[in-house]
């Protein structure tokens, strides 16, 4: 079975790839957050603004129109098809660095209440930001880094009550 992908844009559109389509497109990677594509004899250069990698989420900037995309991978479809959701039975106090990089911003404080979505911290990796957000609504009990630090993969960042 071929391994698909759906892509969802602004919360609006959706497109359903295979990887065969993928693979077939004539893009290049400029630098690590600029790329080239040529689609339908036109062509396009994007611009990675904001990367989510942990939720699959990016914003992208397409001749001066910047762009929300989420992709949904093989395993992520088949939950949703089958009316499951990983994330509703999982209450998560801890978070933890998803890579080894730098903390460029925590944008909270201890004792602040955050919504489930709410922006906390910023990590630095691999040349690109990467947007820690809350994984539900709660209490920051306590954040265990500051701005400017290295931090390892699986690092302890802040824990929520």
């Amino acid at each position: 079975m071929e391994k698909k992908y759906k892509v969802k844009v602004n919360d609006t559109w959706e497109f359903t790839y295979t990887q065969t389509e993928i693979d077939s497109l004539d893009s290049r990677e400029i630098s690590p957050l600029n790329y080239h594509l040529i689609s339908s004899n036109k062509s396009f250069k994007g611009d990675i603004q904001k990367a989510d990698f942990l939720n699959k989420k990016y914003t992208v900037k397409v001749k001066n129109n910047t762009y929300r995309v989420g992709i949904s991978n093989q395993m992520d479809l088949l939950i949703e098809d089958m009316g499951l959701s990983l994330g509703q039975a999982l209450v998560v106090n801890d978070i933890k660095a998803p890579m080894p990089g730098l903390i460029l911003d925590v944008t909270i404080a201890e004792g602040d209440t955050v919504k489930e979505g709410d922006y906390l911290l910023v990590l630095e990796a691999m040349k690109m930001e990467n947007t820690l957000t809350a994984p539900r609504d709660g209490v920051v009990k306590a954040i265990t880094v500051k701005k400017g630090q290295t931090v390892e993969k699986n690092q302890l960042l802040i824990e929520m009550e």
